[in-house]
């Protein structure tokens, strides 16, 4: 009895190590399974990142390029406010008797009393052809000053910034006084009233209007010349460069002139 249990355990025991082998084997499979499996999602989170780390830096270059346009405004900004100022500047250095020059005529062109002061109780005197104004009826001398307040305060509103103010008061007065020795100035800051402002296409019919009607103001170079700067900010690119050589060659020595100059240089770069 003893020898068959025996012999009986002796044809088990292979079995059972079999039996335990195969276990370990499945085991160690399972575990280079789960290292494996490791291993991808290891890769995954590096492919993961690496696509992060791409779109961090595109957002980064995009936020770069907004920066430069941010700054290209505000500097483009800063250089026309910087031209108004220094217009207006050279305008209150300007003498009363002086002739105006280029873009700085406004004040200065401001139209005197013609002949001598009428004495009191004497009827008012017409105006002479001198102040490029018709010769108004009874009261001119009442109409001449309230011309000249009326461009004041509309040329106050633009010296101050209120260039939506300055604009309706420059229309007003251009509605009222549109033959006045003060109209091309008129014509002049209600077009910069719109420039500055970034309505080109009006500012470009208010410097046009001063162009046609008074060919021969001395506002007349830098009208031209803001036509040429409108045009390109309407992207009318071949319209504006013919508008600078105009400027060049009919208002030869000219600031204007050389503003033009160096903006069609820059246009060939």
């Amino acid at each position: 009895m003893a020898g068959a249990i025996a012999s009986a355990m002796l044809f088990a025991f292979p079995a059972f190590a079999q039996d335990s082998r195969l276990s370990l084997a499945d085991r160690v499979a399972r575990l280079e399974q789960q290292a494996q499996n490791k291993d991808q999602s290891g890769i995954g989170m590096v492919n993961q990142m690496q696509d992060l780390q791409a779109q961090v830096r595109q957002l980064q270059g995009k936020v770069e390029e907004l920066q430069h346009q941010l700054q290209t405004l505000d500097d483009k900004n800063k250089a026309q406010y910087g031209d108004l100022d220094a217009r207006l500047g050279r305008i209150e250095g300007a003498a009363a008797g002086n002739r105006p020059q280029g873009l700085a005529g406004a004040q200065a062109a401001s139209p005197a009393p013609a002949g001598p002061a009428v004495p009191a109780g004497t009827a008012a005197a017409p105006a002479t052809a001198g102040n490029n104004q018709a010769a108004p009826a009874a009261g001119g001398a009442t109409d001449s000053a309230g011309a000249q307040a009326a461009y004041d305060t509309a040329f106050q509103a633009i010296r101050a910034g209120n260039y939506v103010e300055a604009s309706r008061e420059f229309r007003a007065f251009l509605q009222q006084y549109p033959n006045h020795a003060l109209a091309p100035n008129a014509w002049y800051w209600l077009g910069e009233s719109y420039y500055v402002t970034t309505n080109y296409q009006v500012a470009q019919e208010s410097f046009q209007r001063l162009l046609s009607q008074f060919p021969q103001s001395d506002k007349a170079p830098d009208a031209l010349l803001k036509v040429g700067y409108s045009q390109l900010e309407l992207k009318q690119v071949d319209a504006a460069k013919a508008t600078l050589k105009k400027v060049t060659t009919q208002y030869p020595g000219s600031k204007a002139a050389s503003l033009a100059q160096e903006r069609l240089q820059r246009l060939q770069q």
